[in-house]
């Protein structure tokens, strides 16, 4: 993905920075604050929060 469309890309709910999780077909884009996943297909971010993936407290992609 590229990176300067990653420095433009906010949390769709709280306009919090997004990090790049994963590679290839496993990427996703992780808010923190609100500890949801984005998958990214085909180069594409799904960036609607109903088709986010939560992520619990654990999550060892909240500690990065």
């Amino acid at each position: 993905m590229d990176k300067r469309l990653l420095e433009l890309l906010v949390c769709p709910i709280c306009k919090g920075p997004l990090r790049n999780a994963g590679s290839g077909n496993a990427l996703e884009l992780v808010c923190r604050a609100d500890r949801l996943a984005y998958a990214v297909r085909d180069g594409i971010p799904m960036m609607l929060p109903e088709e986010a993936r939560v992520l619990h407290a654990d999550d060892p992609l909240l500690d990065r």
